[in-house]
């Protein structure tokens, strides 16, 4: 008898609501997946951080053992799946486990093989091809989505720069990104040769770089999910970006916020529509799954350009996944795992992207991502735990209750933190020390940070404490792992 198809969302999600297979979301934290264990039976989270202190029962962290110093979040996911009591743990559940990570290489789909494990996500080799900034670039000029206007080329010295620019016309007030990279490490912003000099090293020998015209603009992202039927658009949110509050780095993305007045309509649909066929030509060139991508808006225009890609879940995905409409019918990533399932379904993609386009099924959150942001390095000796925290009128930020759902929060004066640094853990400029989400703005209308975001973030950060390394530890061996592990 062949295999009834799933023709609704009320179907799909009955589906998940039975789902026999273990699914795991392997990863330093269970951030980016934050509630996805609500809506799939038998998902569980396998973290290296543990922010809960053993209080979610869905998290699994194991015990820490000796390792070699994690460059990457792959380090982090190559370890864990090395980890005698993660391969103990899985191989307890039984079933046939199915993976899914925020970053992956080709060693971990070898140790996912090993414990007989599918990964849910196109191959790694796929999605690092897809990651490329560069190739980003040329995707996007097939499917008729725009870059801000550029040129890609190895650059030799401050000259040939110049050269390059010139002759692409896009003047020497620029901006350069090379092909990998995260947040504000691998953007460059070059005005002069000093500019220039300053960041030579990682730009001369690093390949082709994109050398972009600067525009004054806005930071947006949107996530989608290219499935078999086509692509599901999420919502437009704002980007919140090189606040030095949140980041030391410029440029650096900081938060998220997602309501339904950030964007005039036009700019709104005009992103939706841009993703859309973004995805309609991922899926020509074998991609499917989630993917999530950066929009720039120029400030004096309004036009609308093509940033980056991130070919897999991110830090937004959190807020993508828990918007109103995510409630009413599905969050995206279900989607993404039904993908992936193999069942066949059928789904008015057109419809449901209308009503997701609805200004109605979009809420106010917004999320801060907390660095150390002082340059000094410590040992960590107090944070404040994960849960519910309530600002009293005279602005002091208080622990209320534990929880772990950001649903829990009730009103603007009350936040859901999510603590990654821990007391013995070094605090370093650029050191994680977790995600404070509440309802309503962070920003203002001119997009800066409001008093309240800023009472809120100085509130979290004065529970932070540390005490000085002993004089034989401090010195240069101790530098930023220059990776994010969201």
């Amino acid at each position: 008898m062949a295999a009834k198809e799933l023709r609704n969302i009320s179907e799909i999600r009955r589906f998940f609501h039975r789902n026999e297979d273990p699914i795991y979301f392997i990863s330093a934290t269970n951030f980016n997946l934050l509630g996805l264990d609500e809506w799939a039976k038998n998902f569980k989270y396998i973290c290296y951080i543990d922010c809960y202190d053993g209080k979610h029962p869905n998290v699994f962290c194991p015990s820490e053992q000796p390792h070699a110093e994690f460059q990457s979040i792959e380090d982090i996911n190559n370890y864990l799946l090395q980890h005698k009591e993660v391969i103990d743990f899985i191989k307890r559940r039984g079933g046939k486990p199915k993976f899914v990570f925020l970053m992956f290489d080709e060693e971990t789909e070898r140790l996912s093989r090993e414990l007989g494990a599918e990964v849910w996500f196109p191959r790694a080799k796929l999605r690092q091809k897809m990651d490329n900034k560069i190739e980003t670039v040329r995707v996007g000029n097939k499917a008729g989505v725009p870059s801000v206007p550029n040129t890609l080329s190895e650059i030799r010295d401050y000259a040939h720069l110049k050269s390059v620019s010139e002759k692409a016309g896009i003047g020497y007030d620029l901006v350069l990104q090379s092909a990998f990279g995260d947040s504000g490490h691998t953007t460059f912003f070059i005005r002069s040769e000093a500019d220039f000099r300053r960041h030579e090293h990682e730009i001369v020998g690093q390949g082709e770089i994109k050398v972009m015209k600067r525009i004054d603009c806005r930071g947006s992202a949107i996530e989608a999910c290219a499935t078999s039927e086509g692509t599901i658009v999420g919502p437009l949110m704002t980007e919140l970006v090189g606040f030095k509050d949140l980041t030391p780095y410029r440029g650096g993305w900081c938060g998220n916020e997602i309501l339904s007045t950030a964007f005039p309509p036009k700019v709104r649909e005009q992103a939706r529509d841009l993703t859309f066929k973004f995805g309609e030509q991922l899926r020509k060139e074998g991609y499917r799954g989630y993917f999530e991508l950066d929009f720039l808006i120029d400030k004096k225009t309004g036009d609308l350009w093509l940033g980056e890609l991130n070919p897999r879940i991110t830090g937004a995905s959190s807020m993508t996944n828990h918007a109103a409409f995510a409630h009413a019918d599905a969050p995206l990533f279900l989607f993404h795992l039904l993908e992936f399932s193999k069942k066949k379904f059928s789904l008015d993609v057109d419809e449901l992207n209308a009503r997701w386009a609805d200004p109605d099924n979009i809420d106010s959150w917004s999320q801060m991502v907390i660095k150390h942001t002082d340059d000094s390095v410590d040992i960590c000796t107090a944070a404040p735990e994960t849960g519910i925290y309530r600002m009293l009128e005279d602005g002091r930020v208080v622990f209320d209750r534990f929880d772990y759902h950001r649903r829990a929060v009730e009103s603007e004066n009350e936040a859901f933190f999510l603590r990654i640094i821990r007391p013995g853990d070094y605090r370093y400029e650029g050191a994680d020390l977790g995600i404070l989400v509440t309802r309503g703005r962070s920003m203002t209308k001119g997009f800066q940070l409001n008093e309240r975001a800023k009472k809120w973030i100085h509130g979290i950060k004065s529970q932070v404490s540390g005490k000085a390394l002993p004089v034989a530890q401090a010195g240069p061996a101790l530098a930023d792992p220059a990776f994010k592990i969201m």
